[in-house]
Parts: structure tokens; C-alpha cells; sequence
């Protein structure tokens, strides 16, 4: 039987990027000691008040047809959050989805199509690839470099730039490396969008996890008002990404012209839920601050925690639910690295091969874990960076 090209271009960039998860659920279901460090799943349940209020509308009847842009009430509520951040925000500008991710499936098939170049630093999000080789479009990796701390840098971008190029996809805050954007380096990097003419597609689903530095957008900067879109949803800030409830923020022409879109591939979202979208939205919840303080916590145990690992160099991230860490020094690259720690240690990571090239040597491991599985999980890599480094010294 015949099968449409898309078939071929994603063949390769599905749940494969997963496998060593994956392994390690089994691993997990069959009884073995395993600690998951993998996925960005929060740790924290949603407040019980977004669950109640899920249940009343429910229970209300709101489980019938949705429209195609969105509920009144959440798309109201979005458009009065990024108004705080840009005056001239209207309804008009929000378009709600399912999530994040299908908002940037969406969102792309609105830019992007065959022979066309996206723009995307790497390392980058495991989806990203498949999302923009969906279109029939290519990804154009920009390298986040270490020694800037995985910061996009603006000539860097300038040099990745072909006559094909239309749509810069940005991350900020990023997965996996957990940088934010200054409000500078936004300015830098949309000057280069605008002389050659980009869309620049944001996705800020962790706006909401940044430690110490301060948040900044594309979106919030009035030159780049015109080519800016953001993408995000609930399911970072308010713990329920099993909710898929997101958004996408855009001019109103680009709205406007990508509603067909988003009609032809599920004309409306869940009604309860965006009840319980837009209750979140406008009621002041904590969870993120918990979260926040949590990973942050985490994070700087990791650090203090291999401190004395042999070969083994640990980015702190600026937000997120992430850290990098590099382990080129033991003598492995991170698949290797990753699949000894899960079949030796039983600690379960994901290889940074997953996120592009810049990530070969890094692992990427999950602050979603009580602390006390961190501090285990550094033990058990430590034992494995121990013994890899000595393997490494008697071959030299």
C-alpha cells in the first residue's frame, strides 16, 4: 500500500528519541529499583481548586461543542494576561489548543511548507524536528555554545540564515539547558529576524520556571510586535500537562488566517477544561512558585552532588525542570553514559543525543524527584563516572 511522504520524513523522529525511557518503565514495571529522571513531568499535582472547578463545569454540562478560536471566557483570560505585557493584546490575537505542541504543529503548518528553512538552536527540543519536518519544511540548527551559556547568540544566528529561511523557532526558558534570553539578546537576535524578514515563533511554556534571572520575550518588544508568536500552556506552570490545554499569541492576521487550520484539525477544544484553564489563568495559584523553589532547590543539589564526580562537569540551569550535565570527561558520550547508568545503576536519564548535536556529550536529567532521590541518583552516578574514568585512564 501507498503512504503519504510525511510517514517517511518523521519515520525516525518519534518515540525512538524515547527508547532509554522507554526501557526504563519496563525495567520499572518488572520490579527493578529504577529512578525515572527522565520526562518533564511535574511532581506536584494541579491545585485542587483547578480540579474542582474541572468537575463543576462538568458536572455543569460543559462537555458539548467548543468553537474553533477558543471559549469566551479563556480566551478572554488569555488575552488579559498578555495584555499586562503588551497593551495593544486583544481577544482577537489568541487562537487555544490542546497544548503546547499543538499549537507549534499548528502554528508551523501556518508558515512553513516544503523547500522552506526553520531556524532552531541546538540543542533543542526532542519535537521540534518532527514538528517542523511535518510541513515538508527542513530545520537550520543555530548552536547554543557552553561558553555562552547556551545563550542564542545573534552573529550565530546571521551565519545560519539561507535564502530559504522564514521562521525562527526560539525556546526561552530552554529545554533542555534551562537558559533565559536576555531582554538584550531578544533585541540582538530580532534585529537579524527583521533584516531578513522571520517569523519568530516562541515557546515559553517555562515562563513561569525562572530561578533568578528575569523572563523576557519577543513578544513583549513593540518592533517585533508584527512577527512574533507565542506558544504555551498550563502545562508547566499549573502541574496538568495530562489536561493538553495551550495557546497560541499572534498578530490578528495571522490568527485570522490560521483558524481554518486549527478548525480542519479539531475545531474546538474541551469546554470543562478551559474552564478550568481560564480559572487558573485569573485566580493566584502557587504551584508554580513551589515548583520553582523546588527546582531550584534541586538543582544546586546536583551540582554539590557530583561536585566530586570524576569527569563529570554539571550546567545549572537558570530555570526550568532540567539540568545538563556533561560527561565527555569518563571516556563516554551521553548515550553511552545514559544506558550504563540506567542498565548498571539503575537511574534512568535521557541521552542528550535526543536534544541535537550540541548535546552529544550531556545528559538530561529531571528535577522532578524528591530530594531524596536526587541525592541517591548522585550517588549512583558518581559510582558509574568512578569507574568510567578509571576504565578511561588504563586505556591511556
Amino acid at each position: 500500500m501507498r503512504y503519504a511522504s510525511i510517514t517517511e520524513r518523521l519515520a525516525d523522529l518519534g518515540s525512538g528519541k524515547w527508547s532509554l525511557h522507554i526501557r526504563a518503565r519496563q525495567l520499572k514495571a518488572s520490579g527493578a529499583d529504577i529512578i525515572e529522571l527522565t520526562i518533564g513531568e511535574p511532581d506536584l499535582p494541579p491545585d485542587r481548586a483547578l480540579l474542582d472547578e474541572c468537575q463543576r463545569a462538568m458536572n455543569a454540562g460543559r462537555y458539548r461543542y467548543s468553537n474553533g478560536r477558543g471559549e469566551p471566557a479563556v480566551v478572554a483570560a488569555l488575552a488579559q494576561k498578555y495584555s499586562r505585557r503588551r497593551a495593544d493584546v486583544t481577544a482577537a490575537n489568541v487562537l487555544c489548543f490542546p497544548g503546547t505542541q499543538t499549537a507549534l504543529f499548528a502554528v508551523m503548518l501556518g508558515l512553513v511548507e516544503a523547500g522552506d528553512a526553520v531556524l532552531v538552536g541546538d540543542p533543542l527540543y526532542a519535537t521540534y524536528e518532527g514538528v517542523i519536518r511535518s510541513t515538508g519544511a527542513h530545520p537550520v540548527l543555530v548552536p547554543l555554545k557552553p561558553e555562552f551559556g547556551f545563550h542564542m547568540q545573534a552573529e550565530d544566528l546571521e551565519k545560519a540564515i539561507t535564502p530559504e529561511s522564514r521562521v525562527l523557532l526560539l525556546n526561552t526558558p530552554h529545554n533542555p539547558t534551562g537558559a533565559v534570553l536576555t531582554a538584550a539578546e531578544i533585541a540582538a537576535i530580532g534585529e537579524v529576524a527583521r533584516r531578513h524578514d522571520l517569523w519568530i515563533v516562541c515557546d515559553e511554556v517555562y515562563e513561569e520556571l525562572v530561578f533568578d534571572a528575569v523572563f523576557a520575550s519577543p513578544f513583549d518588544n513593540p518592533d517585533l510586535a508584527e512577527r512574533t508568536i507565542v506558544v504555551s500552556s498550563i502545562s508547566k506552570s499549573h502541574a496538568a500537562p495530562g489536561f493538553r490545554s495551550g495557546w497560541a499569541v499572534g498578530p490578528v492576521e495571522f490568527v485570522d488566517r490560521l483558524l481554518p487550520v486549527s478548525e480542519t484539525m479539531l475545531f474546538g477544544t474541551q469546554p470543562f477544561i478551559a474552564d478550568m484553564t481560564a480559572y487558573a489563568l485569573t485566580h493566584d495559584i502557587d504551584t508554580a512558585r513551589r515548583m520553582r523553589e523546588a527546582y531550584k532547590s534541586r538543582a544546586a543539589q546536583i551540582v554539590s552532588g557530583l561536585a566530586a564526580a570524576p569527569g563529570i562537569d554539571v550546567f545549572a540551569p537558570e530555570a526550568g525542570m532540567f539540568i545538563l550535565i556533561d560527561v565527555s570527561g569518563t571516556g563516554l558520550d551521553g548515550d553511552a553514559f545514559a544506558w550504563a547508568l540506567l542498565e548498571e545503576e539503575g537511574v534512568a536519564v535521557m541521552p542528550g543525543s535526543s536534544f541535537g548535536d550540541q548535546a552529544q556529550n550531556y545528559l538530561r536529567v529531571s528535577l522532578t524527584v524528591p530530594d531524596s532521590a536526587i541525592d541517591e541518583a548522585c550517588r549512583r552516578i558518581t559510582a558509574l563516572a568512578e569507574r568510567a574514568s578509571l576504565r578511561k585512564e588504563r586505556r591511556a
